[in-house]
């Protein structure tokens, strides 16, 4: 179990993004589920990328203290390469296995065979990626009406879900 004190979580990914207080852009959302594409995580994991890391750092620790975070298999998956391989300081298996299981703590949808089928839809309707399909999907499904990435274009709208970048 995770542990918390004060309305803090106290855990190893944690201990990567605490610290002093980035902007985050605000949303009105009717939805109480923010989905966190990858890239925003990987920046609140990475030192070296400036005020992207401020700002993506203040939202997942946002996103911490009101557990209003959701991911996807997806996600956890693609945090665990970017760890390893793309930021300035990769972590060892070790580590990333500490960070993954922190973020374990959050709502995390699972992807199915029907998931997979529903982001072909969602890539055929849109002319986005199936990759960014499958996200696009993965937010749908578990009522998340804001989806925060960098990679999707900042107020588009894919059905019930807008897309927010929260590095602007």
């Amino acid at each position: 179990m995770i542990a918390r004190e004060r309305g803090r979580w106290r855990g190893f990914a944690w201990g990567w993004i605490w610290g002093g207080r980035g902007g985050v852009r605000e949303t009105s959302c009717m939805s109480d589920k923010y989905f966190v594409d990858t890239n925003i995580l990987v920046y609140a994991h990475d030192l070296k990328q400036g005020a992207k890391y401020e700002r993506a750092r203040a939202l997942v620790q946002k996103l911490w203290e009101s557990e209003n975070g959701v991911l996807s298999t997806q996600v956890l998956q693609e945090l665990c390469v970017s760890l390893r391989r793309k930021v300035a300081r990769p972590l060892s298996a070790e580590g990333t296995r500490k960070v993954i299981e922190d973020y374990s703590s959050w709502e995390i949808v699972v992807n199915t065979a029907e998931s997979v089928m529903m982001a072909l839809d969602i890539e055929g309707r849109y002319g986005i990626s199936f990759w960014d399909a499958l996200i696009v999907q993965a937010a749908g499904s578990c009522g998340a009406e804001v989806l925060y990435s960098e990679d999707l274009a900042d107020g588009q709208s894919y059905g019930e879900v807008r897309v927010i970048n929260p590095l602007k």
